[in-house]
């Protein structure tokens, strides 16, 4: 999603590519890929009506892959009736397999498996899809059904040694397919290919930009607030900065932010936002001191949901404290509370495509039944990389948009086990390290973020100053990605690591051991708890 400046005004129904979810792994991605085409898209479940889907008047609709056989009973299906709608419909494997078969076409079991890396043969060079493309190219498959014959009135476009049939066009009826899945990066013109989707085959406009957002949410935030104040949660991260900076441009003064100093925080962070974002923005900031509260809130809980649960809970009864106070100003009433919620966090939470929930959200799922507030989440179907452009685009130093990812809840679910004020600062010492040693060889932009997670009830037995130890363990989680969807661990050079270990087991009192998470996600997710 490029900036632009000159983009058109905002649209508070913008066009919209909706993303059927059929279980796989990369729905997400594809719904970035086409933003990244600047177009906006949204996802939604295969469950979904197709009348409630075309309820909401998309421009395109594309077909998921996921894990099922179209003849496995149980198998996701879809009503004829999208494909008769007039509705462009990219298919992509499963979903290229379910058009197939729903329209008269063949798949079946033939053995003709496919996994990963497939040399592709493109038939029509000149179609809709492959135009400008070469006639051999490398996709990445993952598949065991094949088509072996197209629906009636489709041309078959390209194909692989083992599926005759691995990619199919419809003009006339603007309904497309392939096998293989253009979204990921080994898809070598995979974007090239959805591009021609959305802009030749769907005739849709690339003109969802970061201007746009920004322009749309302001008019719908004032929309939302009218004449009343608003209070924001500041955590000092990205989300939260960005969603306040945009609502402060929203309402100006209507906004008072809240930064809840309930220590949890990383070295250094509370004094960060007090000073970078209100020397930024020039916004009302109200700072509260709540350590003491959360920290007798978590006494005794070592359970990661119900630290959550516990964290999200206390930060609400914060905010109507500090509502209250704020009410005694003159002014209008205190109606509302600004979130940095982001669309990988309704997600994961169940919310965003009727998959079963991964884990509770500060923003999203850890918010108790009697909230006091309506809530404002301007970032909500925005993907972290986004929200970082938005930023740049209200002017934020890069001190904020750039900084790397940091969960709501903070230390809190960094901790594995109780959460105790020995401990926090333990780990504080230790993740500032870290940071401090990322910085200084140049790695904060390669690296997504860097959780530093205390094993707070494991002891592990050590050797320090002649004398046998029985320490912590802190482990080291570096991932790259682009979204925090998918990640992957970084390959962080072995110097850089030795660094970190020998300052954390030399300088933090009662560790002497540093291990390194090599688990990608799936299966793992990036923190810990």
């Amino acid at each position: 999603m490029p900036a632009a400046p000159s983009a058109a005004a905002p649209d508070s129904n913008p066009d919209v590519v909706l993303v059927v979810d059929f279980g796989a792994q990369y729905a997400q991605l594809i719904a970035r890929r086409v933003r990244e085409a600047r177009v906006y898209s949204e996802i939604v479940p295969s469950s979904m009506p197709v009348a409630e889907m075309l309820a909401k008047n998309p421009k395109a609709i594309i077909l998921s892959g996921g894990p099922s056989s179209v003849y496995a009973e149980g198998a996701p299906r879809l009503d004829r009736a999208i494909f008769e709608a007039g509705v462009p419909v990219f298919g992509m494997c499963y979903g290229f397999q379910l058009m197939a078969t729903t329209l008269g076409g063949t798949v079946d079991d033939n053995g003709a498996r496919e996994y990963g890396r497939t040399p592709l043969t493109v038939s029509q060079q000149g179609s809709t899809l492959f135009e400008g493309t070469p006639a051999e190219q490398s996709v990445w498959m993952s598949h065991g059904d094949a088509c072996s014959a197209a629906p009636e009135g489709f041309t078959v476009t390209a194909s692989t040694d083992v599926v005759p049939v691995a990619a199919f066009e419809n003009d006339e009826k603007k309904l497309y397919g392939v096998q293989y899945h253009p979204e990921v990066l080994h898809s070598t013109h995979g974007q090239q290919i959805l591009e021609h989707f959305l802009y030749r085959g769907a005739g849709i406009e690339p003109t969802w930009t970061t201007h746009n957002v920004v322009e749309e949410q302001v008019a719908l935030i004032r929309e939302q607030v009218g004449t009343k104040r608003a209070i924001c949660g500041l955590s000092g991260g990205v989300d939260s900065a960005v969603a306040a900076a945009l609502v402060q441009k929203a309402i100006g003064s209507q906004l008072t932010c809240v930064y809840v100093d309930h220590g949890l925080m990383r070295k250094g962070e509370t004094e960060q936002v007090e000073k970078d974002f209100v020397a930024a923005t020039g916004v009302q900031l109200k700072v509260v001191d709540a350590q003491e509260r959360f920290l007798t809130a978590l006494a005794g809980v070592s359970d990661p949901e119900t630290k959550r649960k516990i964290i999200g809970r206390e930060f609400i009864r914060v905010f109507e404290q500090a509502q209250l106070e704020i009410l005694q100003e003159d002014g209008p009433e205190v109606a509302f509370l600004v979130q940095g919620t982001l669309y990988p966090d309704v997600v994961e939470s169940g919310g965003g495509t009727g998959t079963a929930n991964i884990k509770s959200h500060h923003n999203v799922g850890g918010l108790p039944d009697d909230i006091e507030f309506e809530l404002v989440e301007p970032l909500r179907k925005l993907f972290k990389d986004e929200v970082r452009m938005v930023g740049q685009e209200l002017g934020l130093p890069d001190e904020i948009v750039q900084r790397q990812p940091f969960p709501g809840p903070g230390l809190g679910i960094r901790i594995v086990g109780e959460v105790t004020k020995e401990r926090l600062d333990l780990l504080r010492e230790a993740d500032a390290i870290a940071r401090e040693e990322l910085t200084a060889a140049g790695l904060d932009r390669e690296i997504w973020q860097c959780p530093v997670v205390l094993l707070a009830d494991v002891r592990s037995v050590g050797v320090q100053g002649d004398g046998r130890t029985y320490g912590h363990p802190i482990v080291l989680r570096p991932v790259s990605s682009e979204d925090a969807m998918t990640a992957d661990w970084t390959r962080m050079p072995y110097d850089v690591l030795a660094k970190i270990s020998t300052r954390i087991t030399n300088e933090v009192a009662d560790v002497n051991r540093v291990v390194l998470d090599v688990t990608s996600k799936p299966p793992g997710t990036i923190e810990w708890e």
